[in-house]
């Protein structure tokens, strides 16, 4: 199975669990994903604004180091196409070589695609600027070099 199909398999998943979960109005309550989203406020353009999506990512952790990539400093940019019910995200990786890519990437799809209003996820790896340690949280470098890494 290819990178995309893999790509395509969870986003079309997560559709259908977004789907169930719009049977709220029918009296169920949202499960799995949807429900950890289903209080996310929502701005005029049925969006989530920028600032919430961008917290949304703090759900997916960077499997190697344990902490959520937007306080390792790896999220960049997310913006929003609210007519077409897209999230942009510009991001990057600790290593241009990391082994565990397309789990990031499909957890940032899975994580936004469960949010009210959006339909489609699309995530985009640079490599510039190089990510560095110093775009760590200050709380999150702490933690690390008290585990002895060298941050």
């Amino acid at each position: 199975m290819s990178e995309t199909d893999t790509h395509t398999d969870a986003l079309e998943e997560q559709r259908r669990a977004n789907e169930h979960a719009s049977d709220d109005a029918a009296g169920e309550e949202p499960t799995g994903v949807a429900a950890a989203f289903a209080d996310v406020p929502v701005e005029d353009d049925g969006m989530p604004s920028e600032e919430h999506l961008r917290n949304g990512l703090r759900a997916v952790m960077d499997p190697e180091i344990g902490y959520n990539i937007v306080d390792l400093g790896l999220v960049y940019e997310v913006t929003k196409v609210p007519d077409e019910g897209e999230v942009n995200v510009l991001m990057t990786l600790t290593s241009m070589g990391c082994p565990l890519t397309e789990v990031i990437h499909q957890q940032c799809s899975v994580v936004l695609g469960a949010m009210p209003g959006v339909q489609s996820v699309d995530v985009e790896f640079t490599f510039s600027p190089p990510w560095d340690p110093s775009m760590i949280e200050e709380y999150v470098a702490e933690e690390l070099r008290a585990m002895g890494m060298n941050v």
